[in-house]
């Protein structure tokens, strides 16, 4: 059992300033993972305002992603080597400049580039302010502190497409990225004036420019294949076929170097994944992610394809769903704060994922005559769950570790989590498009002259267009037209209902894991700390 180490904490900063501090950190997360879906509904628009096709108009999310997780794994050494107040002061900033750019771009190559600048400043606004939470508050505050900081990771992907959908249909696209500027404002002045950095904690020494060359290289390569490799049919195309192998090289170059005791300075500190409860909730987090987004890829696509939901309409049947993780998230961080918490996270965890599971069973059983009612219930569910899932992984994460590795940690958990988000959309986007081809070629087969079924709905079509004024000829190739738009829907909406099934038969895999987390051991009388 892992034994309670003695409190590493931040004394320097003030119980009062710590809220404060807390406070200016939410702010600047919420905008963050806000930024990764709000502008996922408005994508239309942009592509119709800059000239830009679907596919290319896409890099606008892409981007921002790419940029973002290339980052999230060295913001430890970011953060050692300028202070922390110092990058997350200067990442806000980054990110407040870029979205006024943002804003204002009058070509889709400008967009890219300011989208790019943003995710990179974004990378910290996760990772470092969260180690910052972990060091500046005690040991039996964290329970609570941390389900309140990760309110804003968890609920953002749910209230962007509402957020999103509203400013898209009642304003322009750019009112998306200018929104960010109060928040960051606020966000900054916060930071700013109440955060300081303890003595003695810069980073010294050579930088390893070989291990962060390589993860570069490795890391966005591999976004890319994620992100583009639907679209470009996979190992298909020459060039997903290139990136993955270079991506895979790199990567192992990058572990074996980054691990090498010839490194003496490494970018990032895999040693810390020899603690098995970070090692298993960075594990869990991947899945975490892949249904997380995943679902929120699934869910406004589904509405708005087939129940023709408006991107308004969208949001607000999700907005329930983040309303209870929020709820649920808080409810976990009272249980698990203090010296003596009242719960056990295994066993939260897997009231979670009982939770998640029913909600996919649900949602993936609608049908065409679903209506926000049908579709409520399940998002609630699902919503619980990822309250009930997120905040004890943390802990559980975090629980056993000191102050000097919450950094790296931090950067490791938010990387999974977001790699976990593109796999999700990259895996779903594809099984999605091959699962509509396979139920569209099975329901064909029952297309055919002497089927009763068929003739039957045949000669009603052919009656009710002749009915309408029609000839008899444009009658009967209307009457083809009508069923095959009804066979392609029925298919659609089974592929959907395949892709839920698929997300909760993911989540159904990893349960052992969390076997692998040991049993929280009551913090020593005394001690305030990890």
């Amino acid at each position: 059992m892992a034994t309670p180490v003695a409190a590493e904490h931040d004394e320097s900063v003030g119980i009062q300033y710590r809220w404060l501090i807390l406070l200016g950190l939410i702010t600047a997360a919420m905008m963050e993972v806000l930024d990764t879906t709000i502008v996922n509904v408005a994508l239309p628009q942009m592509a119709g305002n800059l000239g830009a096709t679907r596919e290319e108009i896409a890099w606008v999310a892409t981007s921002y992603i790419l940029a973002n997780v290339v980052v999230l794994p060295i913001t430890a050494f970011l953060t050692a080597t300028f202070g922390r107040k110092n990058y997350l002061t200067f990442s806000i900033l980054l990110f407040i400049v870029s979205s006024f750019l943002c804003g204002t771009s009058h070509s889709l190559s400008e967009l890219i580039i300011w989208r790019l600048l943003q995710g990179a400043g974004g990378a910290a606004l996760l990772s470092t302010a969260q180690a910052t939470i972990r060091q500046i508050f005690p040991q039996e505050q964290q329970g609570m502190v941390q389900a309140i900081f990760l309110l804003g990771i968890i609920v953002a992907p749910t209230l962007g497409p509402t957020l999103g959908g509203w400013i898209t249909d009642n304003y322009t696209w750019n009112w998306c990225f200018f929104i960010n500027i109060p928040i960051g404002i606020v966000s900054t002045f916060l930071v700013t004036t109440f955060l300081h950095d303890p003595p003695g904690k810069r980073r010294t020494g050579p930088v390893d420019w070989f291990g962060i060359g390589m993860l570069i290289v490795g890391i966005g390569s591999l976004q890319y294949v994620l992100e583009e490799g639907n679209r470009r049919d996979w190992f298909g195309d020459a060039l997903i076929i290139q990136l993955s192998a270079i991506s895979a090289i790199a990567l192992v170059a990058m572990v074996w170097w980054e691990l090498s005791s010839r490194n003496e300075h490494p970018v990032i500190n895999f040693h810390v994944l020899k603690n098995r409860d970070l090692s298993a909730s960075i594990f869990l987090f991947i899945v975490l992610g892949f249904g997380l987004y995943g679902g929120t890829f699934l869910f406004p696509l589904f509405t708005q394809d087939l129940l023709g939901f408006t991107p308004t309409e969208t949001g607000l049947t999700m907005l329930p769903g983040g309303l209870a993780t929020a709820v649920m998230a808080v409810t976990c961080g009272k249980l698990l704060s203090g010296r003596k918490p009242l719960a056990d996270v295994r066993v939260l965890i897997f009231c979670g994922m009982l939770c998640f599971t029913l909600s996919m069973w649900q949602l993936g059983h609608l049908t065409s005559a679903a209506g926000e009612a049908d579709a409520l219930v399940p998002l609630i569910i699902r919503g619980a769950g990822l309250g009930l899932l997120f905040t004890p992984i943390n802990n559980a994460a975090f629980g056993s570790l000191k102050s000097s590795e919450a950094q790296q940690a931090s950067g490791l958990i938010n990387l999974s989590r977001q790699l976990g988000g593109s796999f999700g959309i990259a895996v779903i986007s594809t099984y999605l498009t091959r699962h509509i081809q396979y139920h569209r070629v099975d329901l064909a087969a029952d297309i055919y002259a002497g089927n009763p079924a068929f003739e039957q709905r045949y000669a009603a079509a052919v009656s009710h267009l002749m009915s309408q004024g029609a000839s008899a000829l444009n009658a009967k190739q209307g009457a083809f037209a009508l069923i095959d738009g009804a066979l392609m829907q029925q298919a659609t909406i089974l592929a959907y209902n395949d892709a839920w099934l698929f997300i909760l038969l993911s989540f159904l895999c990893v349960a052992p894991a969390v076997f692998v987390l040991r049993k929280p051991q009551p913090m020593m009388a005394g001690a305030g700390g990890h």
